[in-house]
């Protein structure tokens, strides 16, 4: 064993230390990274199931005071009703699919009941300051049939993004149907829509495109990945005894190879 002395060294010490809080460290975020790629997955398949759904009337699926849960999101509703242009607001700081800001419009659509449908028509252009109310597209006037994706209200914590005070009139940040509710003085139903149909024509707001899938497979890559550095710690570990081995075994050899030339002479 004393020709593994060397690993009492101080340096030879820290390294495997090292080594030693490494391996449970990449296993655990081999862990994580599955059970990211299981949430990922599950939200892609809940995603797809909701989108494939056949449309229901959308107070099937929420009303005044309900919260949308995840099997309800993105599924795809219908109303009729008509909108209520004169109460419409726009939502600040939001991208299109070429990520240029702009606003969402977003618009309430009374139902043949009383209750109110908020309807998100899409993505609009600034077109000058983001203090300045737009010009925003009319939508159709009279009695019509909307469809869309339902979703859930927008919150802070959900979002990322701060529901700011004091905004121009007329703006707001997040799409909340209990905030639009006492707005309007209504019944408001919760969460809101994304309209899909009817189709958006020339000069109509940009509708919303389809989510898209989240890169599961992505982090399926990165949870077999950590685990094979895992595995890789103590073969390279071991790898560099070995040479660190050799190399003072080689010294040593050329070292009694050196004190034995004199006596030779």
């Amino acid at each position: 064993m004393h020709r593994y002395r060397f690993l009492l060294s101080r340096q030879w010490v820290i390294l495997t230390l090292v080594a030693i809080a490494l391996i449970p460290t990449m296993i655990r975020l081999g862990f994580w990274q599955q059970h990211r790629y299981e949430q990922r997955t599950a939200r892609n398949d809940l995603v797809s199931a909701a989108l494939h759904a056949d449309p229901v009337p959308v107070e099937r699926l929420t009303s005044p005071g309900h919260t949308v849960t995840r099997a309800e999101k993105y599924r795809t509703v219908t109303a009729t009703g008509t909108f209520d242009t004169a109460r419409e607001v726009v939502v600040r700081r939001r991208t299109n699919s070429d990520g240029e800001v702009g606003f969402h419009v977003l618009t309430p659509f009374v139902l043949e009941d009383g209750k109110v449908l908020l309807v998100n028509r899409g993505w609009i252009p600034a077109n000058g300051a983001q203090t300045d109310f737009p010009e925003v597209p009319a939508p159709p006037a009279g009695r019509i049939t909307v469809t869309g994706r339902l979703m859930s209200d927008e919150t802070t914590a959900a979002s990322g993004i701060k529901n700011v005070k004091g905004l121009p009139d007329r703006q707001i940040m997040l799409i909340n149907s209990e905030e639009e509710a006492r707005r309007l003085g209504a019944r408001v139903l919760g969460g809101y829509i994304q309209q899909t149909a009817p189709q958006a024509k020339d000069g109509s707001p940009e509708q919303i495109s389809d989510p898209g899938n989240e890169d599961a497979p992505l982090n399926y890559a990165y949870m077999i990945q950590w685990w094979l550095f895992a595995a890789a710690v103590p073969v390279g570990w071991w790898f560099l005894v070995r040479r660190e081995l050799r190399d003072r075994e080689e010294a040593a050899a050329e070292q009694r190879a050196e004190e034995a030339e004199p006596a030779s002479v």
